[in-house]
């Protein structure tokens, strides 16, 4: 098994400063995308947190299975999926401490999005709106539902396509890491095959750019460095207004 991954961030065409970040941890099969918000530079600190305390926790557990974890293990769920889910928990807990004691970065937050891959699967973790897709033999699929005001909307009833595009509150996020001293962590497996792409990206990207429009892209250029780079100009060109990243991973199986 080996994963290709490439990852870029840009500052977008409005803000003039970026509050995400992403993590490419090759020895480990690691990726993630994390998008801050606090305001100033809290944003960009508690992204930061996330995806350091995320690569640091698989550093350490990688050296030594039998390290003590800071939460129990859910019977419910594999090692592997525990594994993740603690790790985005840990980020957690570190971004709500320093909030709670720092004045200065009270209210910061961040969403994440993470795929771990193991010989034969792919654990999606994520919490908030930040998204990770799947795209195989020309198709592509949202795996990640978005912790969102919307999205809440959406499940209770059904809005027109003229409702969802005047929602007043498209930002608003239910859950993140730091909002609270612990957080519910998605975990999704999927059985990867030969060449399936997944795409991480924050809403920078996903509120820009259409599914069908990154599904068109993807089928057409086969190279990641360039498929990375063209998604985050079709998110400028758009409007850009929001922080742009993006990570692509592709699956081979030998």
């Amino acid at each position: 098994m080996r994963i290709e991954v490439v990852g870029h961030t840009h500052v977008g065409m409005k803000r003039n400063h970026n509050e995400d970040n992403y993590l490419i941890l090759p020895e480990e099969n690691l990726c993630c995308v994390a998008d801050g918000m606090g305001g100033h530079s809290s944003g960009e600190i508690a992204s930061k947190i996330a995806v350091d305390e995320l690569a640091e926790f698989f550093r350490m557990t990688a050296k030594d299975q039998d390290a003590t974890w800071p939460f129990k293990m859910d019977k419910a769920r594999n090692y592997d999926e525990n594994r993740l889910a603690t790790g985005i928990k840990l980020a957690n807990k570190s971004i709500y401490e320093k909030a709670t004691h720092e004045t200065k970065y009270k209210g910061m937050g961040t969403t994440i999005v993470s795929v771990h891959f193991t010989k034969d699967s792919a654990y999606v973790g994520h919490v908030g709106d930040s998204r990770v897709y799947f795209f195989r033999q020309g198709v592509l699929r949202q795996l990640t539902e978005d912790h969102s005001l919307l999205n809440d909307y959406l499940k209770a009833k059904k809005l027109t396509p003229e409702e969802i595009e005047n929602f007043p509150h498209k930002n608003v996020i239910v859950r993140a890491l730091g909002m609270k001293e612990l957080v519910q962590v998605d975990v999704t497996k999927v059985e990867p095959q030969q060449d399936d792409i997944f795409l991480l990206c924050s809403d920078g990207l996903s509120g820009m750019v259409t599914d069908p429009q990154i599904q068109e892209l993807l089928a057409r250029t086969g190279e990641l460095e360039k498929a990375c780079s063209q998604l985050i100009d079709l998110a400028n060109a758009a409007g850009g207004t929001d922080n742009v990243t993006c990570v692509l991973a592709r699956f081979h199986a030998n």
